[in-house]
């Protein structure tokens, strides 16, 4: 991971470096923009209450496991500090839903739901979905959506494997929006990522988890920047940008966060 990110450090850029007009303005205006409003004051209360909890739950882990425990027994304060993403990527996810506007957004992975919450807020009126394997943990996480007013948010319980593919079927819609963060191995990242595909548009949005968090994640990723259907790829190291704008030439850039 060390030597993983030192590489990217060496090949990031920043706007001076973006030769697509898509990606400079989105860049500028979105990616590198630091900013600060009401919700994320509202989520950083919750985040705070939740690192200093010593509640203790039953986690059921149908993914690739946690480096940090390996006890089904965890306290809420260990799940929020190692499982949550940090705060500085809560609020890209709130500027890009509330730049690119999605109806429907997807969440592979609801844990105790703080970046639902942002994905959330951005835009009330978007129907987001978040798969969750644990049940005690989507419990949680319902519990603060009710807390903080978010009532465009359902919560689909159970192994991603098998409620995904009915999920998908049910949507009736584009997929929007999609943040991949369930199972940090090559085989169901690329099985997620393959069967949420009939579903996109063009101005379809993912977002792929911790690309460099394993060689199995980071072979995924490079499926995926390498699929036909995908256009445009921005690596921010701690995730993964994809974009499948039709006509527009296939680009892979790697920047700056």
């Amino acid at each position: 991971m060390i030597a993983a990110y030192l590489k990217y450090l060496l090949r990031s850029g920043n706007e001076h470096s973006i030769h697509s007009p898509f990606l400079f303005d989105l860049y500028n205006r979105v990616i590198k923009v630091k900013d600060e409003n009401a919700v994320y004051a509202e989520i950083r209360t919750l985040r705070k209450e939740l690192l200093s909890s010593e509640e203790i739950i039953e986690i059921l882990d149908l993914g690739a496991g946690s480096r940090i425990n390996k006890s089904n027994q965890r306290k809420i304060r260990t799940i929020a500090k190692n499982a949550e993403k940090p705060e500085k990527f809560g609020k890209l996810f709130y500027r890009l839903v509330e730049n690119f506007k999605p109806e429907t957004v997807l969440e592979l992975g609801t844990s105790l739901g703080l970046t639902t919450l942002y994905l959330s807020k951005a835009n009330p009126n978007a129907n987001v979905i978040s798969f969750e394997g644990c049940p005690q943990t989507a419990a949680k996480a319902r519990n603060h959506f009710a807390r903080l007013g978010s009532e465009n948010i359902e919560v689909v319980v159970g192994n991603i494997d098998q409620t995904l593919p009915v999920r998908l079927a049910q949507l009736g819609r584009a997929l929007d929006f999609a943040y991949f963060d369930a199972n940090h191995r090559y085989e169901p990242t690329v099985r997620y990522f393959e069967e949420c595909l009939p579903h996109i548009q063009n101005d379809s949005v993912f977002i792929f988890d911790d690309i460099y968090w394993s060689k199995e994640m980071t072979q995924a990723w490079e499926y995926i920047k390498a699929h036909p259907k995908v256009t445009l790829t921005v690596d921010l190291f701690w995730i993964g940008l994809v974009f499948f704008h039709s006509g527009q030439a296939k680009e892979d850039f790697v920047l700056r966060f």
